[in-house]
């Protein structure tokens, strides 16, 4: 019995991860579709809609929006409704959260704030961080002189994680990309086979 169930869990291991991508990326598509296909039926006739054009024109949206962030009209009003959301009460919690998670997708094509990961002194170990300032201007004037960097130092499956600012004598640095990095640190470092 208990073999069976050992391989019925690989099964599951194997098909979990693949199965709820296909389904995000399945329900992504399918709001997208939903959201826009109405406003689309309202601008052209029936017969020109086809099935998928609402995602079609959601991504074009998102292309135009990327487009427009560029601009200083649209950056300045992006700032001002970012202002005023951060200053209601409950909004500016979900909101602010929201917004800096989302900075850490890569937009310039240069990677994301995350620049590099690096081992800190943990008692007698080590843990992995990420460095995320150069500079300890972040902390004010009487720091911008020292050598402090911010590192950001992620707890194991998502938990949260802590922002420390130590000399940057105390990093040591790693060969490791950005992407395994966080992957090696939010898994508690379980790793999967290669195959």
């Amino acid at each position: 019995m208990r073999r069976i169930w050992n391989t019925v869990l690989k099964g599951l291991v194997a098909i979990l991860p693949i199965g709820l991508t296909l389904y995000v990326v399945y329900w992504l598509a399918v709001a997208a579709e939903r959201l826009f296909s109405r406003v689309i039926k309202l601008l052209i006739p029936g017969q020109y809609y086809w099935p998928g054009l609402g995602l079609v024109a959601g991504l074009l949206l998102l292309y135009v929006v990327g487009l427009a962030v560029n601009a200083y009209i649209v950056r300045r009003v992006l700032r001002l409704g970012d202002d005023l959301l951060a200053r209601i009460p409950v909004v500016k919690t979900i909101y602010v959260a929201t917004r800096d998670f989302m900075r850490f997708l890569p937009t310039s094509g240069k990677g994301s704030d995350l620049k590099r990961v690096v081992l800190v002194p943990f008692g007698p170990g080590k843990v992995i961080g990420f460095l995320t300032s150069e500079s300890g201007t972040l902390l004010g004037d009487a720091h911008a002189q020292q050598d402090i960097v911010a590192v950001y130092l992620p707890m194991s499956y998502m938990v949260g994680g802590y922002t420390v600012f130590l000399p940057r004598d105390a990093l040591e640095p790693t060969a490791l990309s950005v992407e395994a990095g966080m992957r090696l640190a939010l898994m508690g470092g379980v790793q999967s086979e290669r195959r």
